[in-house]
């Protein structure tokens, strides 16, 4: 079988990582061919460690009229991801983006639009997708197992010290990131909760920026949301609380599902709740109740077996874990928590797109990172690398 050639803009953690276990062949069919980064010591990382038959290049536009690839992996600060997405979609390329498919949804609209005529396979690394845990629990859900969910709630917490902040440069900052918790810590866990239970269709959130930390963007979200069928739901998240939770709850009509840790566990109704409601005359009383450890099988790739995936989509058809038009989903989700927040108000979905950038153009206009890198152009807002 062929080898789909592949190259990688931006060498960061994320980048670098994917290179070394494309060279390590732990991704079937895969070669590496090219890598791109502005930077000269990440290239000569690159020389040193991926070896002399990948190309390197400094910036995109040689890249990508130059590289000898026919796929592109995406792995640069999160603005850049639908501009250079487009481009590579315009070069004729499979295209796989890093999380979160951008930063606001206006962008990543662009892109699902142009995704969807080219004709490509297009996919996003939402690597917690493949977390037997995770399918598990969306096989339960879309099975009927809960019943219709009236409930939803992720407690989820990601302990930062403020040296990470420090460490950072263009992290914790609306021009340089974009945002904070939501956008860096949560697209896994946003994309999981609208993955297994579905979109909500209106957002009440309360963002607190800098609370814990001094950063300019959110360190601390409580929203609230409310479902189309009048399920409820709760997503609570922080970078300034330790000791860390991490609960995920979904009940419904047939008893209530809990994530956490590595435990799924099953709280099933022996008779429905809504028929047990109406056909109980005890007063006091509730439906028998099992209690049930939920087996979960199967490995664990995370990157890696996105990244199986993709190849394996690009040469035989595979179908897709994480489809990259799916990105839009958690982000709107984001978006629409900052929004509500911004404006004091509720916001309904989709989104205001035009009234969301017009709040966060704000605040990238006065950014901190505007005063550590004026003029660099490297994170500007629209997606220039």
């Amino acid at each position: 079988m062929n080898k789909v050639k592949i190259g990688i803009i931006s060498l960061g953690n994320m980048g670098s990582s994917h290179a070394v276990n494309i060279i390590k062949g732990k991704v079937k069919n895969a070669l590496l061919t090219a890598v791109c980064d502005l930077d000269q010591t990440r290239l000569d990382w690159a020389r040193e460690e991926l070896g002399n038959e990948v190309e390197l290049f400094n910036n995109t536009d040689d890249f990508y009229r130059d590289a000898d690839i026919e796929g592109v992996i995406i792995a640069t600060p999160h603005y850049h991801h639908p501009a250079l997405a487009i481009e590579g979609f315009g070069h004729g390329l499979h295209v796989m983006i890093e999380k979160p498919a951008g930063v606001y949804t206006k962008a990543v609209r662009k892109m699902n639009e142009v995704a969807a005529k080219a004709d490509k396979v297009f996919s996003i690394m939402y690597n917690q997708r493949t977390r037997p845990i995770y399918r598990k629990l969306k096989d339960l859900l879309d099975a009927g197992e809960l019943g219709e969910i009236k409930r939803t709630n992720w407690v989820i917490d990601w302990y930062r010290p403020q040296s990470y902040y420090d460490h950072g440069g263009w992290r914790a900052t609306w021009k340089g990131e974009g945002g904070g918790v939501l956008l860096n810590q949560d697209p896994h866990q946003l994309d999981i909760w609208q993955w297994t239970c579905g979109m909500p269709v209106r957002v009440r959130a309360f963002s607190h920026f800098g609370k814990y930390h001094d950063i300019e963007v959110e360190d601390d979200v409580t929203a609230y949301v409310e479902y189309e069928n009048g399920a409820t739901g709760v997503f609570v998240t922080s970078t300034g609380i330790s000791p860390e939770t991490n609960r995920f709850e979904i009940a419904g009509n047939r008893g209530k599902i809990i994530v956490e840790g590595d435990r799924l566990t099953f709280r099933r109704l022996r008779t429905p709740e809504r028929q047990f409601n109406k056909e109980y005359q005890g007063g006091f009383g509730q439906p028998e109740c099992w209690e049930c450890e939920i087996p979960i099988d199967g490995d664990n790739p995370e990157h890696i077996g996105i990244l199986n995936n993709w190849v394996a989509a690009i040469l035989n058809g595979s179908s897709l874990i994480a489809p990259g038009e799916e990105g839009i989903n958690a982000l709107m989700l984001s978006n629409a928590m900052l929004l509500s927040s911004w404006t004091d108000d509720w916001v309904d979905l989709p989104i205001d797109e035009d009234l969301f950038y017009e709040k966060l153009q704000e605040r990238i206009d006065n950014s901190s990172f505007n005063k550590k890198a004026s003029g660099n152009k490297v994170l500007n807002v629209e997606g220039t690398f």
